[in-house]
């Protein structure tokens, strides 16, 4: 479901789930995003909005970007299996 906020954009307000091995996404995400610390990516079930938080603050994107990016990091990791 989207809705808009005052500017305009649309904001996604589902939850992103997240799938597969988490350890190799992390060590991925750190290796194409430097700044990024093992505390920036740490998972934690049910507390995946604080990860997406963290992800935005430390990357300086907005949730979208944030969620395009787990996802097309997810898949990468899947074809390089």
């Amino acid at each position: 479901m989207e809705t808009q906020n005052k500017e305009g954009e649309k904001k996604t307000s589902e939850l992103f789930k997240f799938s597969g091995d988490w350890d190799k996404q992390s060590k991925a995400l750190k290796v194409k995003y430097p700044k990024l610390t093992s505390e920036d990516v740490k998972f934690e079930s049910g507390k995946e909005l604080d990860l997406i938080k963290r992800l935005e603050n430390k990357l300086d994107k907005d949730r979208n970007e944030v969620v395009g990016i787990l996802k097309s990091n997810y898949k990468s990791i899947a074809n390089a299996i």
